[in-house]
């Protein structure tokens, strides 16, 4: 093994310290995958959560000693002429930030599944899938190329599929799975056509051999134009990753899995990916204007598309669905408008309001023995108390009222937004609109007012295990207060976080440094909190009165609605769409292959050659007759041919 620095010194910790913080989470899954059946629920979930502590204590060791770029290298990996890719880990300010997330949190939901899944009969099978998902994702960050970014791509991927589908006896759960798992795969094709093309260009797929000669302008036989179609493949990949239109059909879905795989699915994990990737290769993005301005487009349009369907819908994992496809789309505003530092910083806010809320919606679902339907509960604050307040405090970080933290990642987007795009403001400012609306719906729905559930579920009514509100609790503490690691201009704060990341952004802000900086004075920002937190207060009031003050309660599915309220209803009848255009046309193709293909001609053909085979068999049977004078007569007519046949030769 072999530790190397950007830019010249010595890894601080041995390459084994480097190697331990994957590899934790996989010894997990193994000794919970191999010992399923013989360890009960509670060791395999203690197993599950001590190799993710353990990495998460590592990496804190690594961020609060860090001082410098370097890379790890383990082996060396694939070496074909002049394709040489080691194995390494890159260790900087990005990849750390995202060791401590997906350790951090995905700690807290391991422990939250201790107490959620204990009544399952296959929880060392649900742990191991956990720690495999873990595994993934940490390669996912760590790699310090693209090839290893797409093993970890491709792992949490596989994963999700896994976990998706966990209670596979149920058929919609497992036609979920495979839904997230084949959208994904559309995506994967764009970003593994854009690491082709990376190599075309920059003969390597080496992060810092890559982004040097992209900041110099070394495109070998190309011009720059080659990053847009670099960027636009890439994009598509985290589209697919990231859930955006019009690959964003899988995640509402994948709500089918056990609620602590949504937390961790839908907050730490799989969906911020495609967010890491745009980040990481930043520089890439940043040559390429015309990609920016898609991102942008894609990603504001998606949060205001999913916000107006979570307007409507009655299932509370689905409205949280739809609300993470909301706040991705501002995130990914946010890469458009080159607010990269900002991206990232409304990736780790929502991880905390976010896994916060699908964790108390998985309290809630407990307490009502597995219910989700809004319109069944009601009044629930007395008898969870802890779920509740938790639960409000997510309920005011995602509608961004200040102080809560994502009050500030959300205010700065939406100026990285305002001064690069008013359009793209207005879009913004409206969905934080819809989003404080349909999110303190849910919550007046869930609890106040009178309980609306059969008796049977009123009598079992109760508070969580500590094992599941110690994890609420700790969630809530950072969704009230992580917004302070990046605080306004105009409250002189101090923005720790976008000074940290820093140095991963020194390319991009050498080659545009007026639009990289460029940010609203304090005067304008200051307009821009006021109109945000209206929004924000405006569509809570608007909840209040419409669910508490006159109760109103939404209609049962089989009730008439008006046209625009069907449409947002029923999403938009996007699935539908896509099953006509796409899914239906692929079954007619597969039976019309089936039925003339493989019935019509390649069984018959087949068939002839096996019916061949059988009638020379059946002749060449007479031959062997048993009489031992038979046999001596063939082999004197062989000899005799070949003698014969070798004369005429001569």
């Amino acid at each position: 093994m072999q530790e190397t620095v950007l830019p010249g010194a010595n890894a601080p910790y041995s390459t084994f310290l480097y190697v331990l913080i994957p590899l934790l989470p996989f010894l997990g899954f193994l000794i919970n995958g191999l010992l399923n059946k013989k360890l009960s629920g509670t060791v395999a979930g203690l197993i599950g959560s001590a190799t993710v502590l353990g990495s998460f204590l590592i990496s804190v060791m690594l961020f609060l000693n860090f001082q410098y770029q370097y890379t790890v290298q383990l082996f060396d990996w694939i070496s074909v002429g002049s394709l040489q890719i080691p194995f390494q880990y890159q260790i900087d300010q990005l990849s750390l930030i995202m060791l401590l997330l997906v350790t951090g949190v995905g700690f807290l939901i391991h422990v939250y599944s201790i107490g959620y899944m204990h009544h399952d009969e296959n929880v060392g099978k649900f742990f191991s899938f956990l720690n495999l998902f873990i595994f993934s994702m940490l390669l996912l960050v760590m790699g310090a190329n693209f090839v290893i970014l797409f093993i970890g791509w491709e792992g949490v991927g596989l994963c999700s599929y896994l976990l998706i589908g966990f209670w596979n006896k149920n058929t919609s759960y497992n036609n979920a799975a495979k839904k997230a798992f084949i959208i994904n795969r559309i995506g994967d094709l764009g970003f593994l056509l854009g690491i082709f093309l990376i190599y075309l260009t920059f003969n390597s797929v080496q992060y810092a051999e890559v982004f040097q000669k992209a900041s110099l302008g070394q495109f070998g036989t190309y011009g720059v134009g080659i990053c847009t179609a670099i960027t636009l493949l890439l994009f598509v990949g985290a589209m697919g990753k990231s859930a955006q239109l019009p690959l964003y059909t899988w995640l509402p879905d994948a709500m089918a899995g056990p609620t602590p795989v949504s937390a961790l699915i839908h907050a730490a994990t799989m969906v911020t990916a495609g967010i890491y990737m745009v980040l990481r290769a930043n520089v890439l993005f940043t040559l390429s204007p015309d990609t920016l301005q898609v991102v942008a487009i894609v990603g504001a349009a998606t949060a205001l598309f999913a916000a107006t369907i979570g307007l409507a819908q009655n299932d509370i994992k689905k409205v949280l669905a739809y609300s993470t496809v909301s706040q991705l789309g501002y995130m990914f505003l946010a890469l458009g408008v080159m607010g990269y530092s900002t991206a990232l910083f409304h990736v780790l806010t929502h991880a905390f309001f976010k896994a916060l809320m699908f964790l108390g919606a998985g309290s809630v679902i407990h307490a009502m023995s597995n219910e989700q339907d809004l319109r069944r509960m009601g009044g629930l604050r007395k008898a969870l108390p802890i779920t509740f307040f938790t639960f409000l405090i997510g309920c005011l970080a995602i509608s961004g009222i200040p102080p809560f933290s994502g009050f500030f990642s959300k205010d700065e987007i939406l100026a990285h937004a305002f001064e690069h795009n008013k359009m793209l403001w207005a879009m913004g400012l409206l969905t934080a609109f819809l989003t404080a609306f349909y999110m303190f719906r849910l919550l007046f729905l869930a609890f106040f007012g009178e309980f609306r559930g059969t008796e049977e579920q009123k009598h079992h009514l109760h508070e969580s295990p500590a094992s599941m509100t110690f994890p609420l609790i700790i969630l809530a503490i950072l969704a009230a207060v992580g917004g302070f690691m990046g605080a306004p201009m105009f409250t002189g704060g101090h923005h720790y976080l976008a000074e940290y990341l820093a140095p991963i952004f020194t390319y991009s802000q050498r080659l545009l440094p007026e639009v990289f900086s460029a940010k609203p004075d304090e005067h304008t920002e200051l307009m821009l909190m006021i109109a945000s937190v209206a929004a924000g207060l405006l569509g809570i009031t608007l909840a209040y009165v419409m669910y508490v003050a006159r109760a109103t309660r939404p209609a049962e599915d089989e009730a008439h609605r008006s046209a625009p309220e069907s449409l947002v209803y029923h999403k938009y009848y996007i699935d539908e769409l896509y099953n006509t255009l796409f899914t239906r046309p692929v079954m007619w193709l597969s039976t019309g292959l089936y039925k003339f293909v493989e019935n019509g001609i390649i069984n018959p053909a087949v068939g002839i050659f096996g019916r061949a085979v059988n009638g020379g068999g059946a002749l060449l049977r007479y031959v062997q007759t048993g009489a031992v004078e038979t046999y001596l007569i063939l082999m004197v007519i062989g000899i005799v041919l070949i003698l014969g046949l070798n004369f005429g030769r001569l």
